[in-house]
């Protein structure tokens, strides 16, 4: 099991009130530490400047800059970063952008409109029971 308030986790997206949604709801299931990022580009550097990765990384799609599937495959190719589990946060169920996060090395994805329930277990199913 996983103490949700010892996590950190990082998220990306451009969208203020979707960051909000999902800073709230991490908080609800008791997590502390959120970094946010409001694109890719923005969430690499922060990443590659960090001492410790996060624990886990919710990223959207959909972004100006640099997209959730770009830094995938950029965080991929940096070991400190290679394992840090991953979930594609995306606004429609597109098989074809599943399957290519997938085979990028994402973990699970999510779609946009979720509920804090829905979110926990995406990522119990990543990192495991939080407690």
């Amino acid at each position: 099991m996983t103490q949700a308030s010892q996590l950190r986790i990082l998220t990306v997206d451009d969208q203020m009130t979707i960051r909000i949604v999902l800073r709230d709801n991490l908080k609800r299931l008791g997590v502390v530490d959120i970094t946010e990022a409001l694109d890719g580009e923005t969430a690499l550097r922060v990443l590659l400047k960090e001492k410790e990765p996060p624990h886990l990384i919710i990223s959207d799609y959909h972004m100006p800059n640099m997209d959730g599937l770009t830094l995938l495959r950029a965080i991929r190719v940096h070991p400190p970063l290679q394992k840090v589990p991953f979930i594609m946060l995306t606004g429609h169920a597109d098989r074809e952008l599943v399957i290519k996060a997938r085979s990028l090395g994402a973990n699970n994805y999510l779609i946009k409109p979720f509920t804090t329930v829905s979110l926990r277990e995406k990522i119990e199913m990543v990192i495991g029971p939080l407690t």
